[in-house]
């Protein structure tokens, strides 16, 4: 299987399934849900290139030259498509949690939040992100260094601007982040066992559960985490009264 059928047999078929329920409820979603979904795509994209291309040149992560139509950069073609196709998988999969709870006038109707949510939902991906800096003194540590310290500190500032959002909207935020995040660990073990992409022994800790680097589960994780969270950021402010952070 090459990486372009990759994502016409996983990525394709699940943001399709998604997202046409996806647009069918964005009238319940405020303002802003036209276009919310759209935006993090190439904030994603852009963020993420100088990184990708660097964990390529490293040898991180390599490919076969013949499971790729081209590069850019280091980078296959198809992986940038990818920083696309993720974010709106995630964000379509999230609509359709939040047009269920609208539909049943389950959106919470703003309730003072928690005390210190901002900050018990910030502090531990800093902290994340410190762990990630000590991680890059280590060869083996590298990759998992890399993605701590590029993610966590984006998370953690998401969260301080608007976490008690997150948190009232657990219902969706959750179970979206889980969802899109397990089916990722599932297509990405399966394209390493096919030898569509390889991660590198040397700059990890060749810990695999189920076959699938820690590492790469980590990275799909925090990366679900971050659409997530990015579609909200520009999602919520339109939304009716209930989800105001």
């Amino acid at each position: 299987m090459t990486y372009l059928q990759f994502h016409l047999v996983f990525l394709l078929p699940a943001l399709i399934l998604a997202g046409i329920p996806a647009w069918r409820v964005r009238g319940r979603l405020g303002t802003r849900a036209g276009w919310a979904l759209f935006a993090v795509p190439p904030i994603a994209l852009a963020y993420t290139t100088p990184w990708d291309n660097y964990l390529v040149w490293k040898g991180v992560w390599y490919y076969g030259a013949d499971r790729v139509v081209g590069t850019i950069g280091y980078v296959p073609v198809e992986e940038y498509l990818f920083f696309v196709l993720q974010p709106l998988l995630a964000g379509a999969v999230l609509y359709g949690l939040l047009g269920r709870l609208a539909a049943h006038g389950s959106l919470p109707a703003r309730p003072s939040s928690p005390s210190g949510v901002r900050l018990a939902g910030a502090v531990p991906w800093l902290v994340a992100a410190a762990i990630g800096a000590l991680l890059l003194g280590t060869e083996h540590g590298t990759y998992m260094g890399l993605i701590l310290a590029w993610a966590s500190p984006v998370v953690s500032l998401m969260w301080l601007f608007m976490g008690p959002a997150f948190w009232r909207l657990r219902r969706a935020t959750l179970p979206a982040i889980a969802f899109v995040t397990v089916y990722l660990w599932i297509a990405d073990a399966l394209a390493i066992r096919w030898g569509i992409w390889a991660i590198s022994d040397r700059y990890t800790f060749g810990v695999e559960p189920l076959g699938l680097p820690i590492e790469e589960a980590t990275f799909f994780f925090v990366t679900t985490v971050i659409s997530v969270f990015g579609v909200m950021l520009f999602l919520v402010p339109g939304m009716r009264g209930p989800t105001e952070a």
